[in-house]
């Protein structure tokens, strides 16, 4: 497959996550050894998040991590952003009881939501696919509050040479889970090319700075292969 960088717009991924919707969990649960559920409750529980903050989980998918949230606090306002329809609205049923959420299908790169108006913006598994990084970054501080934060989980290449090389051999095989799974091994081969081709966890810290936001720290999760980044609007 050619360098991501050079295919990936917009409606290529949607492509690819037309045909990956129904068994996007799945996908997760292979690509992570299993591990990704895990990382999301970590991720969330990590959250300081008060019971009247309004939350952005941006590139929302099935809407797992919203429902973690919503383990919490079931009256926890959040605004569910995806930019693919069909996954948006796959298991939309499982919040029909939840008026406190709403459902928007858009890209990260334009939200239409006003200015300075979110507590908290998360994004989990879906920086690496948008394909605008920097304006993502820049909407993302355009729409948080001052003192509002921001929160990203992702796939990272693996530094450990132990831990890369398995990794790689791993990798290999996914696509053919792929095939098996879902009867399509293209998706898989592009979100292990994604992840390969996507910047380091120092780069996103730069470009999170860039964009304006302050006390950015970084957690690595399982060696690597996931990271955490927190970054704070402390201006406007």
């Amino acid at each position: 497959m050619k360098n991501i960088h050079h295919i990936k717009d917009k409606k290529f991924v949607n492509n690819v996550f037309d045909n990956v919707y129904e068994n996007y969990d799945l996908m997760n649960d292979i690509m992570s050894f299993g591990s990704h559920r895990l990382w999301k409750e970590k991720f969330v529980k990590s959250l300081d998040l008060d019971l009247k903050c309004k939350i952005v989980d941006m590139a929302s998918g099935t809407g797992d991590i919203s429902k973690l949230i919503l383990k919490r606090n079931k009256y926890q306002k959040i605004y569910r952003i995806e930019p693919n329809f069909n996954m948006l609205n796959h298991n939309i049923s499982k919040f029909k009881n939840f008026n406190n959420v709403k459902h928007i299908c858009s890209y990260a790169e334009n939200i239409p939501l006003k200015s300075q108006i979110i507590d908290v913006y998360l994004i989990s598994f879906g920086l690496r696919n948008v394909s605008e990084i920097d304006k993502v970054l820049n909407e993302a501080f355009r729409i948080l509050k001052k003192g509002g934060g921001f929160f990203c989980l992702e796939f990272y290449k693996i530094k450990k040479p132990i831990l890369s090389k398995l990794y790689k051999l791993y990798s290999k095989t996914i696509p053919i889970f792929g095939k098996i799974f879902n009867k399509n091994s293209n998706p898989y081969e592009y979100l292990i090319q994604s992840i390969e081709d996507f910047h380091s966890q120092t780069e996103i810290k730069n470009k999170l700075n860039k964009a304006g936001f302050k006390n950015i720290n970084i957690k690595s999760i399982f060696g690597g292969i996931a990271s955490i980044h927190y970054g704070w609007k402390l201006n406007d």
